[in-house]
């Protein structure tokens, strides 16, 4: 038995998600099928992040253990093929030692979420950015993105629903910057919480709008309450961009 790890990008808008779930199709369950029809073996897939329904990926990465005979271009390519009807795209497979896992083995995890800041909505990019027709000051979002990076109690950043054992975690990185048009909201850590990029990314969008300050970010960092944050940012511009090992 042979495991295999394996980079994929994928377009989550006809998805309800990463994982596997009752109300729809996942991204992990159309890979897993595209396994079998491959290989004829029922396997399990393990992913590095659970994204939501609607959020995307550059670089999510999984691993999967498979019995038949063959090697990681055979597989790239055999997935690509069984996969072609759908938005997702392996980029990469390799064969990996049995102690390689997706999850745990993982460093840290890189998400991008871009925001479309003008006045006309969107027709080409529509469920791949954030549109905000208001103008956001960037700059201002950068700076109270700053009160946000280390190491925090992150309960006003959290979904209620989040299953998380502790709310806090250790940002490492979070940018925001502007080229024309798109507004880029960067983050980097070991993990997040549910919710947390895109809590985030509502909550600096009311700085940019001239709503909020630095100030009332920190409170409501300091409030450790969600009803102290701003609204959750649409699952459109998220993107997991590379996971760290």
């Amino acid at each position: 038995m042979v495991r295999y790890k394996i980079i994929i990008e994928y377009d989550g808008t006809d998805f309800v998600g990463w994982q596997r779930q009752d109300n729809g199709f996942s991204v992990q369950q159309a890979i897993e099928k595209a396994i079998t029809e491959f290989s004829g073996e029922t396997v399990i897939l393990f992913g590095a992040g659970r994204t939501d329904s609607g959020v995307h990926a550059l670089g999510q990465v999984a691993h999967f253990d498979l019995e038949r005979d063959t090697n990681a271009n055979t597989v790239a390519n055999a997935l690509n093929f069984y996969l072609r009807s759908m938005r997702i795209s392996i980029l990469s497979a390799e064969a990996v030692n049995n102690g390689f896992d997706a999850r745990i083995s993982a460093k840290e995890r890189a998400y991008i979420y871009k925001i479309t800041n003008r006045r006309g909505p969107l027709s080409v990019g529509r469920g791949n950015s954030w549109w905000v027709p208001v103008p956001l000051d960037d700059v201002a979002m950068n700076e109270a993105a700053k009160v946000l990076i280390g190491n925090h109690d992150f309960t006003t950043f959290r979904a209620t629903r989040c299953q998380a054992n502790s709310p806090i975690k250790t940002l490492d990185e979070l940018t925001v910057t502007r080229c024309g048009e798109v507004v880029e909201v960067r983050a980097r850590a070991r993990s997040f919480l549910h919710h947390q990029m895109r809590n985030i990314v509502g909550t600096l969008k009311l700085v940019g709008e001239g709503r909020w300050t630095e100030a009332d970010v920190r409170t409501a960092l300091e409030a450790k309450k969600r009803a102290a944050g701003g609204p959750t940012a649409p699952p459109d511009g998220l993107y997991l961009v590379e996971v760290i090992y």
